[in-house]
């Protein structure tokens, strides 16, 4: 049995409902979608959500936000999504593995690693190798976890060793606890310490150990609305939906 500790946004124009119904030829569930997509993709697709409700009179798309390993894992369980968007490819070929996919997965988005720490910096963390300090409060993602995953990379990169203080559930959970003082670094996406604004700064990791994150989207097998679930797809794909990613951070593809 899935269980789901999500964030929902529901996104519609007006005339949804006359819209939908109205016509009972567009999808046979007036356009209406739900999209699983990584936590580090909450705002961006927040916002696109938006433009492609505006753009689509008489749909409507629903977010779960968490993270890409989760979000699998309550795909295969049953829970019902038209569309998932994850923050790695390893996650996303679970999904084809069972073929639980509706379409081939594509790349639309990329995203670099960095060293978020608290406004001032108050550890001074300087680089990575700052990570294994013992007076420094570590976090980091959940080794199952994309961003988890890529740090592990990052770290046996440079040979630091590093005992966290606890392991996050998703990247969120990492810019949480250093946002609040609880933590002294962790690692996270690029676009996420632009998300925190003025309660977090970033330390840059050097591109020669440096990851890049690669996101691939794709409809989900049992849809039942694979029109408007791949019509969502091509717009994240496009200059429309390339465009508001790239206003968050995000690299193309």
């Amino acid at each position: 049995m899935w269980k789901s500790s999500r964030l929902v946004l529901l996104l519609a124009v007006p005339g949804l409902v006359a819209a939908a119904c109205g016509d009972d030829d567009e999808g046979g569930a007036g356009g209406d979608i739900t999209v699983f997509a990584a936590t580090s993709l909450t705002e961006a697709l927040s916002d696109a959500g938006e433009a492609f409700a505006a753009a689509h009179e008489g749909s409507s798309i629903e977010f779960s936000f968490d993270a890409s390993s989760a979000l699998v894992t309550q795909i295969t369980e049953g829970a019902p999504a038209d569309v998932f968007a994850s923050a790695d490819v390893p996650t996303m070929d679970k999904l084809t593995d069972a073929g639980l996919n509706g379409s081939d997965p594509v790349v639309f988005a990329t995203n670099l690693l960095t060293i978020i720490v608290p406004a001032g910096n108050p550890g001074g963390v300087t680089g990575v190798e700052d990570l294994a300090k013992p007076d420094l409060t570590v976090v980091l993602c959940a080794e199952e976890v994309p961003c988890g995953n890529y740090a592990n990379q990052i770290l046996e990169a440079v040979g630091v060793q590093v005992t966290p203080a606890s392991f996050e559930e998703n990247v969120r959970g990492v810019v949480t606890k250093v946002t609040s003082g609880e933590a002294d670094a962790g690692i996270v996406y690029v676009t996420d310490v632009t998300a925190a604004g003025d309660a977090a700064q970033s330390v840059e990791i050097p591109e020669n150990i440096n990851v890049l994150a690669e996101y691939p989207i794709a409809t989900v097998a049992e849809s039942a609305n694979q029109d408007t679930g791949q019509a969502f797809v091509d717009f994240i794909t496009g200059a429309d939906g390339q465009a508001i990613l790239a206003e968050y951070g995000f690299g193309s593809p």
